[in-house]
């Protein structure tokens, strides 16, 4: 079986943040995002992969019997746009994302140009309903 290659590391999320992001601002809403995450999860940022910083962690195993780790909840500062691991892509969260500002939707995450362009209370909603689900469907470590 295929080795997973977003598994956590001791990579130092600021000093990712500091190499991987070339904008003050982006950098600063990264840093805010941090601060966000780890504030509505409780649980404190840790990278995964080359450039996913994650918060939380459990344990999945699909049908085909691959299994493995994963951050609860993450975001990735693209350059293009963040990339947030906030979203199931099931059916029942739509009512989650229905508040949260301009963004794009992905099969399990949700593209962001910038955080002033969504509300960070619908956000945290997301997020609590996201964990919910993962905490009622999967492991957590």
């Amino acid at each position: 079986m295929a080795k997973n290659k977003t598994t956590a590391s001791e990579q130092n999320v600021v000093d990712f943040i500091a190499s991987f992001v070339s904008s003050p601002v982006k950098q600063q809403e990264s840093h805010a995002l941090v601060r966000f995450m780890e504030g509505v999860t409780g649980y404190p940022a840790k990278m995964w992969g080359p450039s996913i910083i994650g918060f939380g962690m459990y344990q999945y195993t699909y049908a085909s019997g691959h299994s493995g780790e994963a951050p609860m909840i993450g975001f990735s500062p693209r350059k293009a746009a963040f990339s947030l691991y906030v979203y199931s892509g099931l059916a029942e969260h739509e009512a989650w994302i229905a508040n949260l500002g301009k963004f794009k939707k992905g099969k399990a995450c949700i593209y962001v140009n910038k955080l002033e362009d969504i509300d960070l209370d619908a956000l945290e909603k997301l997020i609590q309903q996201t964990m919910n689900y993962i905490k009622d469907t999967y492991t957590i470590v």
